[in-house]
């Protein structure tokens, strides 16, 4: 396999079975490692993925770097004899010489030369933005299995996508984040300095604003959030009815709690309902009164993130 990327991109379940399926397509032998089981302190959650070749060339991670050189070594093994493995490390484990600064244990699965067909129907679902079971069934890996015989399932759900509308730098600057943590995200503006500054951030696309009564088409779904970073009430007010008429799970507004009680006000006044104003964040962000667009994205990020952990079963 080729030199890896960074770890950022292949976090995502998603992200190391799209590679596994370009891996195994271009006849290259690859292991996939899956984490069964964690107890204690692991860095991964049940579901975490890597991949390894036969040249021990790996992509994604499975711990904060206790496990994963041995799980390479011993993937490239499975290489060889066609066999799958399955491994625990930490307490309770036979790899004495292997130790988990956490305290706890990782379970894990090596399945050498996973399934074309199997990895596609992965990977094609998770691309039309739905989740996916994924079971681990007699050493092999599968999709939406309910045999008994599986050791463990798991459902992995669609990658984390940011819709931002906005002028500015503030677009610019959670775009930036978002983007660093390996987020896909869609910035919306009239302004064509944000597009300039933000067309060379990777994973992240742009839509043209030309008039609040004009809006493009919104295809938010259930793992959206979308940020809206106007000051500006027109422009607000169009953006905030074109997100409450989809599923995005987080809506949230830049602005003061009296910029956002006006905002709720007026859009009572204009008849959309109480339950789909309450929908809406405001101010947002975890840490108040953000007074700069580095700090802003921050605070407001890591509340996107919290607020989708905890929703979901998202590795």
């Amino acid at each position: 396999m080729s030199t890896p990327a960074s770890f950022v991109h292949y976090e995502h379940p998603f992200d190391v079975m799209q590679k596994a399926l370009s891996e195994r397509l271009s006849g290259n032998p690859c292991a996939l490692a899956v984490i069964t089981n964690a107890e204690g302190g692991a860095v991964r959650a049940p579901g975490a993925m890597m991949l390894i070749g036969d040249d021990t060339t790996s992509y994604g991670y499975l711990s904060g770097g206790c496990i994963d050189s041995d799980v390479c070594l011993r993937a490239s093994q499975s290489l060889t004899t066609g066999k799958a493995e399955y491994l625990r490390y930490g307490q309770g484990s036979p790899f004495l010489d292997i130790r988990l600064p956490c305290g706890g244990a990782i379970e894990l699965s090596i399945l050498p030369f996973p399934d074309i067909a199997e990895l596609q129907k992965a990977v094609e679902t998770l691309q039309a933005r739905r989740a996916v079971e994924i079971a681990i069934e007699r050493g092999e890996f599968c999709v939406t299995s309910s045999a008994k015989t599986a050791r463990q399932s798991f459902i992995i759900r669609p990658k984390l996508s940011l819709r931002i509308a906005g002028r500015g730098i503030e677009p610019v600057a959670l775009a930036r984040l978002a983007s660093a943590g390996g987020i896909n995200v869609e910035v919306w503006s009239p302004d064509t300095e944000c597009f300039q500054l933000v067309s060379c951030i990777p994973h992240t696309k742009t839509r043209s604003l030309t008039s609040p009564a004009n809006l493009p088409e919104a295809k938010d779904d259930v793992d959206t959030a979308f940020v809206l970073l106007f000051h500006d009430e027109e422009w607000e007010h169009a953006l905030l009815k074109n997100a409450l008429s989809g599923p995005a799970f987080y809506i949230g507004a830049v602005g003061s709690k009296k910029t956002h009680h006006r905002r709720c006000q007026n859009l009572k006044d204009a008849g959309v309902t109480d339950r789909n104003i309450d929908r809406i964040r405001g101010p947002i962000g975890l840490i108040p009164s953000m007074r700069n667009a580095s700090t802003l994205a921050i605070s407001t990020l890591a509340e996107i993130v919290d607020l989708y952990r905890g929703r979901s079963e998202q590795i």
